[in-house]
């Protein structure tokens, strides 16, 4: 008996539920050697030693995945890449100089004026090592992945068939390791080109200085710092930036929920991600240079900063190297505050006239041309933003913000509903630049926005124009602070491309408008954006209050980024000096993206024919001359030549497949238009009747060879008061991707009804949709500027 009791206590209660001696469902009572639960202490233990090493692996598997993933452990730093080392045939490169003579006595019927040769390039070309196209590369913003530096110079060479670029990437976040292989890069794509002399392709080394401000005093926009030189000792040992701005905090500040999380969607494909995350950790290490310090004396791997353009000056002074400024996408309202002008910029040290000899007057973010008397905002009587009244050219998206929320006031008296119309005016014009005050009407979508804060009726304006930093503002206004005469801009007028995929002259076909242009979008599952069936609310948000998220700040911006354009210079050669001279003496012109070949030049007075960008002082009448051919239509896919150069696969990455291919035929030039600037002789003197945009049409014959007119100014030995003068000459209409940016839909009297935006992202996204529509093509002459003798 003693045996069977002692059998029966050493039973495991589990399998006691099945003896004969525990009917099912009765579990003896605990004994002194069983936990509270009923179990042995040894099985309890297991388990809460299983479940704690359960909870280890997992919390190791998720530091694992942030240390490797989010902080970039398993990342690895993206190089330079490797450039193609198959020059462009010496025979294609003389082709593009017999064609353009054969232009010139077609059109000239004469060959005995001794013309420079037209050369076309792009000053402004970022890739994968600027800290935003790295992060817009990423497969969550539906990016293509890297595209370094050794892309740009092959894309250039190969691509887009170009005669020069320079590569500039964002300054603020370019680490020393990365400026030392960009110089690499430049060297290398500059050593393939061929006989110095006469090569395929020049190369200019650069950056981007790139500054930000809260409010228009303290505006001074971006810049372009290009370089004549490439080699170790005759560039600057790092790059100088503009501080701390909004483009860097983004990286340097994004939390790290954001960083773990936004890769999840990709799994497994992590690399990228993780690789983003390793070229954040590099930036961070980088300490900042000490300030008040000679450039020559910092330490080469520190980040060096210049709030102001007089400090950036200053800096490029010390080190003494062959420079230019050049400002960009000034008037583009993403970057600039409302009201934002020029005027701070001309004195106080803030201009150089020997750096800044040249200005971006269009990019694949648009034009920054013309100048309006109007204004997003105004000041109220307290000194907060308020909301002007539209006027026939032009609405304040503070003031639509209001009128949506009436549309919406159907179940409130007239008083009610008209207090919410001011409260969402005040609350849009207080919010400024926040990407979210399109939140002030819950539910809105990008359709109803109309063209609000867009420059209605201008040639591909850049989005949420800012007028008073446009090309045409900064040629009429002048600094009287200095005794010695008013301080003035004269520069001359460039086009680029600004791509961010290393795509240098990306204009030269209008299709791939993601990638050829800068649009940007995130996948479905990433980026959030207001629901478009979402119900309209009628309440305006709280005044203290914005939704998170960006708004419809991505789609809206969508539809105005578009291919980009080009720099022409008139050079004496290809060669790197021939192109520099004609830069810093301001003989260049823009274009649209299109290779527009243009003339414009002074042809009287004593000192002979002065070309565009010239000065002159003269006591008669001026008479000019303008002559224009437009460019060779492009034939579809690749030259021989490419598709010897490039294997089929980098062919397509670079390419896509459609390089720069022109044929015979040449589009028609059907007029050009004449604009004059006279400059502000004293302080504040009103804008309105200096600019004359376009103060003279001259119509062109229908003649394929190309056009050219004469002008003259009867007025100007009489006003005895200095007058600048630019031309346009345009092409005629083609399509072009985003060629109408909103695709309003008009009522008899031209107002805009509805727009239907050229989404990025989203549910009305269609990736093969390019936007088409057409556009005149265009080319703006460097300004000739007059003083009278």
């Amino acid at each position: 008996m003693c045996e069977i009791r002692s059998a029966r206590r050493r039973q495991n209660p589990r399998t006691a539920r099945a003896s004969p001696d525990f009917p099912s469902g009765i579990l003896p009572l605990p004994s002194p050697g069983h936990g509270r639960s009923g179990y042995p202490a040894a099985v309890l233990r297991r388990a809460i030693v299983g479940l704690l090493l359960t909870v280890a692996f997992l919390a190791a598997a998720v530091l694992l995945y942030i240390w490797g993933v989010a902080e970039g452990g398993f990342g690895s730093h993206r190089g330079p890449g490797v450039v193609a080392e198959i020059p462009v045939p010496v025979e294609v490169v003389a082709d593009r100089a017999t064609r353009q003579q054969e232009a010139r006595v077609a059109l000239e019927k004469r060959a005995d004026r001794s013309v420079k040769q037209i050369l076309f390039g792009d000053l402004h070309v970022h890739t994968t090592f600027s800290s935003d196209a790295f992060l817009f590369s990423l497969p969550i913003l539906q990016g293509e992945g890297a595209h370094p530096p050794a892309d740009a110079c092959d894309f250039a060479r190969y691509c887009s068939g170009l005669d020069f670029w320079s590569i500039n990437d964002h300054a603020e976040l370019l680490s020393p390791r990365q400026w030392e292989e960009i110089r690499a890069s430049i060297r290398q794509c500059n050593e393939v080109a061929g006989d110095p002399g006469s090569p395929d392709l020049v190369s200019f080394l650069g950056w981007e200085w790139t500054q930000m401000a809260d409010t228009p005093e303290s505006q001074y926009g971006h810049k372009n710092v290009i370089l004549r030189d490439s080699a170790d000792g005759d560039v600057p040992a790092r790059p100088i930036g503009a501080g701390r701005t909004s483009l860097d905090a983004a990286v340097r500040e994004m939390p790290l929920a954001t960083r773990a999380l936004m890769p999840l969607p990709d799994l497994p494909d992590l690399g990228p991600y993780a690789d983003f995350a390793r070229y954040r950790a590099e930036v961070l290490e980088v300490p900042t240079c000490p300030r008040g310090v000679d450039v020559r004396e910092l330490p080469n791997d520190c980040f060096e900063s210049a709030e102001t353009p007089r400090v950036l000056f200053e800096k490029l002074g010390q080190w003494g190297f062959h420079t230019l400024v050049i400002p960009h996408g000034t008037s583009w309202g993403i970057h600039a505050p409302p009201n934002s002008s020029l005027d701070g910029q001309l004195g106080g040290g803030q201009h150089d006239p020997r750096l800044q000899r040249l200005f971006e007057v269009y990019s694949g973010h648009g034009t920054s041309e013309v100048y309006r008397g109007w204004r997003h905002l105004t000041a109220g009587l307290d000194g907060a933003a308020a909301c002007p009244e539209p006027s026939a050219d032009f609405t304040p998206c503070c003031w639509r913000a209001g009128e949506l929320i009436r549309e919406r006031c159907t179940d409130v008296i007239e008083e009610e509903c008209e207090a919410r119309v001011l409260q969402a005016r005040a609350f849009f014009a207080q919010a400024g630049m926040d990407p979210r005050r399109f939140g002030v009407v819950p539910g809105s979508t990008p359709e109803e926005w109309g063209e609000c804060g867009q420059l209605e009726g201008g040639f591909l304006p850049a989005y949420v124009y800012r007028p008073g930093m446009s090309a045409q503002y900064g040629l009429a206004i002048g600094d009287f602070e200095d005794s010695g005469g008013p301080a003035r801009f004269r520069y001359g007028l460039i086009g680029s491309s600004d791509n961010h995929k290393a795509r240098a002259g990306s204009g030269y076909k209008e299709f791939a408008r993601k990638a050829m242009g800068d649009a940007w979008g995130g996948r479905d599952d990433f980026l959030a954006r207001m629901d478009p069936g979402t119900p309209p609310s009628p309440l305006p948000a709280a005044v203290d209050e914005l939704p998170e998220g960006l708004g419809l700040l991505p789609e809206r911006g969508a539809s105005f980024y578009s291919t980009g354009g080009l720099v022409a210079v008139h050079a004496e050669g290809r060669h790197r000096e021939a192109i520099w001279e004609g830069l810093a003496r301001r003989e260049v012109y823009a274009t649209s993206g299109e290779r527009i070949l243009l003339w414009f030049d002074l042809v009287s007075g004593a000192e002979g024919v002065v070309p565009m960008g010239g000065e002159a002082r003269l006591a008669e009448t001026p008479r000019f001359e303008v002559r224009a051919v437009g460019a060779r239509e492009q034939q579809p896919g690749c030259p021989e030549h490419v598709t010897a150069s490039l294997d089929p696969e980098r062919l397509q990455r670079l390419c896509l497949g459609e390089c720069y291919h022109p044929g015979d035929r040449r589009r028609r030039i059907t007029r050009i238009e004449v604009v004059r600037i006279r400059p502000q002789s004293y302080p504040d003197e009103p804008l309105a009747g200096l600019i004359e945009d376009p103060w003279k049409v001259l119509p062109c014959e229908p003649d394929p060879a190309g056009c050219s007119v004469t002008f003259e100014d009867a007025e100007f030995a009489s006003t005895a008061r200095e007058t600048v003068y630019y031309v346009r000459a345009i092409q005629e209409p083609t399509p072009a991707v985003n060629g109408d940016p909103l695709r309003c839909e008009r009522d008899e009297a031209g107002r805009c009804l509805r727009t239907r935006p050229c989404y990025a992202s989203g549910p009305l996204f269609e990736p093969d949709d390019d936007c088409l529509a057409p556009i005149e093509e265009r080319a703006w002459s460097s300004p000739i500027f007059l003083d009278p003798r």
